[in-house]
């Protein structure tokens, strides 16, 4: 399952990439907000998507607002959680295959859409190395 978040600065953006993910026939839940609001902050969404993507370890998850940053920082409070920003396909690769993170944060101000597209798809595609020299590396931020 790949569970989707945002703020109103990313609703339209998250729009969109739901629609991507259904289209290519991966399993998507849209944890909010359903509707545009001005007035909406992303702490009401991160929150339920972390606690989701713990409790399904397998999961997967995509957070957006404006720059990427407050939704990636509170994800980061959760553990269990590995947030990564990534604005490239390229960045969102060694994300994953360097860092294994479990949530990709995206910045929806400044990023196009295709590009966005194109960097969840190779998010998604992209596999854990499992090189010993990045496992250590998580076992100590995991301390």
């Amino acid at each position: 399952m790949i569970y989707i978040a945002s703020d109103h600065g990313g609703f339209g953006l998250k729009q969109t990439i739901i629609k991507f993910l259904e289209v290519n026939n991966l399993a998507v839940e849209d944890i909010g907000p359903k509707v545009l609001s001005p007035d909406d902050d992303y702490p009401d969404y991160v929150k339920p998507l972390a606690e989701k993507i713990i409790n399904d370890p397998e999961s997967k998850g995509i957070v957006l607002c404006k720059n990427g940053v407050g939704v990636c920082m509170y994800a980061n409070k959760f553990k269990g959680i590995r947030a990564g920003l990534s604005w490239t396909p390229e960045h969102a690769k060694t994300s994953k295959s360097d860092d294994n993170t479990n949530v990709l944060a995206l910045p929806a101000l400044y990023i196009s859409e295709d590009t966005a597209l194109r960097t969840v798809e190779s998010w998604l595609k992209t596999q854990f190395s499992n090189e010993e020299r990045h496992i250590r590396r998580l076992r100590k931020i995991e301390k």
